[in-house]
């Protein structure tokens, strides 16, 4: 299977339709080793330090990707015959924006002439005013791994995962004895890629979404997995500057834009 071929079926299986006005990488370069991009939402240069340190970071790994499909090529030159090469693509962008929050998915696809293509999705949480990353913890009052409230989060999450998979007709147990579902766990990195929902009420979030990527909560032919909490579901949990910042509801269709 050529690298294309390969990682437009890798697409189809886990991740929504291609955008059809896709922005244009930021960076590119299709040569014998390798075909490799980055690409940076636009809607993100409205937060220029953010956006700089993803440019940074991707040309770091774009560099990398680079130098590692150059060096394999030169031990292993039979795994680019036939014109094969390898193929990186890191794509960020834009989730939403409640307060100084600000949500970022990130989705990375590689193909180096395995089995099949690779996909890995995961979140970033910026905040505008420290500038800096954060994660949700400051949120909620107390967010210790195995403490009540990711206890409470990654119980709400798993059975979300369940009702997904029932939708698609996947076979799943109970939520939280399933054999899939047990690599969810009360920790702050097992309880998937979190971003912010956007909400019906300007400056707010909605509640929590979950991005899991292939292999995560199921067989890779299942492809990816988001799932959203709703706030109301662990709102006693709360701690004020999390109450300050969820409230409303999750906007009708706002789920297409996972």
């Amino acid at each position: 299977m050529g690298v294309r071929t390969a990682f437009l079926a890798l697409l189809l299986l886990t991740s929504p339709a291609l955008a059809a006005d896709e922005p244009k990488p930021v960076m590119s370069v299709d040569d014998k080793t390798i075909e490799a991009s980055v690409v940076i939402a636009p809607a993100l240069k409205a937060y220029p330090p953010l956006y700089e340190r993803l440019l940074a970071s991707g040309k770091r790994e774009y560099d990398k990707a680079r130098a590692g499909a150059a060096a394999e090529r030169k031990a292993t030159p039979e795994l680019f015959s036939d014109g094969r090469k390898f193929f990186y693509k890191r794509t960020d962008r834009l989730r939403s924006a409640a307060g100084p929050y600000v949500s970022v998915v990130r989705n990375v696809d590689t193909y180096e002439g395995g089995a099949h293509p690779n996909h890995v999705v995961d979140t970033l949480l910026w905040e505008s005013q420290t500038k800096r990353f954060m994660n949700i913890k400051p949120f909620f009052k107390e967010m210790a791994d195995d403490g009540p409230t990711l206890q409470r989060l990654a119980h709400l999450i798993r059975v979300a995962l369940a009702a997904d998979k029932k939708a698609r007709d996947i076979e799943v147990g109970d939520p939280d004895t399933d054999q899939w579902l047990s690599s969810v766990k009360p920790k702050i990195t097992d309880i998937g890629g979190i971003a912010l929902a956007p909400s019906t009420e300007s400056g707010r979030s909605a509640g929590l979404i979950a991005y899991f990527s292939p292999y995560a909560v199921g067989p890779y032919v299942d492809g990816e997995f988001v799932v959203f909490v709703p706030y109301t579901a662990f709102s006693q949990m709360l701690s004020p500057q999390g109450a300050a910042l969820f409230g409303g509801a999750r906007p009708q269709g706002d789920d297409k834009n996972d």
